[in-house]
């Protein structure tokens, strides 16, 4: 079997569970038009990796007090991330001032800015998005200092406030832990919480960028509500209460097809 194909059925396990709170092997088999024995096998692979909790002949999304490994994130929703990052190339102009933030999402923005995008200066803690944006043309990168957090590659805490505070970006790409149904945007620790504020609070303009699967997780630390910011990008499916909320505070929401087909950036 293709890789390709494997990653797309388990994109797509994911995303029935970030619809449905929990299914069967068989229902996910009949959604998906393969056999509950092939289901059961990405299942295995899903729940080694940390993504999916299997128990009394159901599965469900594993809620965690910790974000799991980077590697297995970068699975995750990958047709849904590239789609978040098409969208949000449109937001940013050649030769823009870009603050990047850390985690899977963010670094795919910063492969598509790398591909479509010139001579742009960017901010980050993010080493993933700086390797990224190797082959960007005519581009600018500054990365924060201090300790580096080695399963994710980034900076977090102190370090990614004070490096922020140096700069004044036209706009700031960012992700989080979850948001809460109330539209409370969260994260696992206090340090992630310090980077959050630190990036999206250096730029004009302020872009959120979430898979489906944050929306609805419930975690220990919060700061802000979805309509703090100004754009929106994601996959979820807000209920109506939150979307005119959004609307009401000038926060515009962007969403993208979670099921399409990884692609590849633009040459």
């Amino acid at each position: 079997m293709r890789r390709s194909e494997l990653n797309r059925r388990r994109d797509a396990i994911i995303g029935l569970l970030c619809d449905i709170d929990e299914m069967s092997a068989a229902a996910l088999a009949g959604q998906l038009e393969v056999s509950v024995q092939t289901i059961r096998a990405d299942l295995r692979d899903l729940d080694e990796a940390g993504l999916v909790q299997r128990r009394n002949g159901v599965v469900r999304l594993r809620q965690q007090s910790e974000n799991i490994g980077y590697a297995p994130r970068v699975s995750v929703a990958r047709g849904e991330k590239q789609q978040i990052a098409l969208e949000v190339q449109h937001l940013v102009a050649d030769g823009a001032r870009v603050a990047l933030g850390t985690g899977t999402t963010v670094e795919a923005c910063a492969r598509m800015l790398a591909a479509t995008r010139n001579d742009l200066f960017v901010a980050t803690n993010n080493m993933h998005a700086v390797m990224a944006l190797q082959g960007a043309s005519g581009a600018t990168v500054s990365l924060a200092g201090g300790a580096v957090r080695l399963r994710d590659l980034d900076l977090i805490g102190t370090a990614s406030r004070e490096f922020f505070a140096n700069y004044l970006a036209d706009i700031a790409i960012f992700s989080c832990g979850g948001v809460s149904s109330a539209g409370e945007v969260l994260d696992y620790n206090t340090d992630e919480i310090t980077a959050r504020v630190a990036v999206s609070g250096c730029a004009q303009r302020k872009v959120l960028v979430m898979d489906c699967a944050k929306f609805g997780r419930e975690l220990p630390c919060r700061k802000h509500m979805l309509w703090d910011y100004d754009v929106i990008v994601t996959g979820a499916e807000f209920p109506s209460t939150l979307l005119a909320r959004c609307a009401a505070e000038g926060c515009r929401v962007i969403q993208v097809e979670r099921s399409a087909e990884p692609m590849r950036a633009p040459l």
